[in-house]
């Protein structure tokens, strides 16, 4: 059953999606800057949801055991670095914490947005648009483009791992080719030469 119509319908809710590494923060750092539009991010719910003390954290805690908190932390929060590391490694745990997590997310996204039902633009932030299957609450769905070698030395470069371990990350999401058929715009972030820049311009 489509959670659309608890949505209102008179704004463009653009969807911002691409694989990992592949250059959407750089997008979404411009957008902030070019419009004043309000920005809902998926990985920053994620991390509120798994904080101390939230139903989310206890229920991480009590699957994971002891060993997922953070030994540096006051708080005893997650150590995400391993939890992350953890569900790219296991896929049965990958698949728990998606089902745990990917619902509260599309729902606190619902209620942002409703929220700024005033904007005529927003902007939601969804690494795994397609994979949590969150394309019924956007009008319209941006893919960042990059070829499969800059993400994996991107992505090398910014998280200090082995090629080996960044083409395995890459192997557990869904190809560019797979998500072009259900995207309205393609955005070029191949080169670090920011030819995406006029597209955004002319759209937004």
């Amino acid at each position: 059953m489509s959670i659309q119509p608890k949505l209102k319908n008179k704004q463009r809710r653009i969807g911002l999606t691409g694989g990992i590494a592949s250059g959407k923060s750089t997008i979404t750092n411009y957008i902030k800057k070019y419009r004043n539009i309000p920005i809902l991010d998926a990985d920053q719910y994620s991390k509120e949801l798994i904080k101390p003390k939230s139903n989310c954290y206890e229920q991480v805690l009590a699957y994971f055991g002891p060993q997922i908190v953070d030994e540096y932390s006051s708080e005893n929060a997650i150590n995400r670095a391993l939890l992350k590391e953890i569900i790219f490694e296991n896929s049965i745990h990958r698949t728990w914490i998606q089902n745990l997590l990917h619902p509260l997310i599309k729902e606190k996204m619902i209620q942002e947005c409703n929220l700024y039902n005033n904007n005529e633009i927003i902007l939601l932030v969804i690494p795994l648009l397609f994979e949590a299957k969150f394309e019924d609450i956007c009008t319209e769905i941006w893919l960042v483009k990059c070829t499969e070698l800059e993400q994996i030395q991107r992505l090398v470069r910014r998280d200090k791992i082995s090629e080996e371990e960044a083409r395995k990350i890459l192997k557990l999401q869904l190809t560019f080719e797979a998500k072009t058929e259900f995207s309205d715009v393609i955005l070029d972030n191949s080169d670090d030469r920011n030819r995406w820049i006029d597209k955004v311009k002319d759209l937004i």
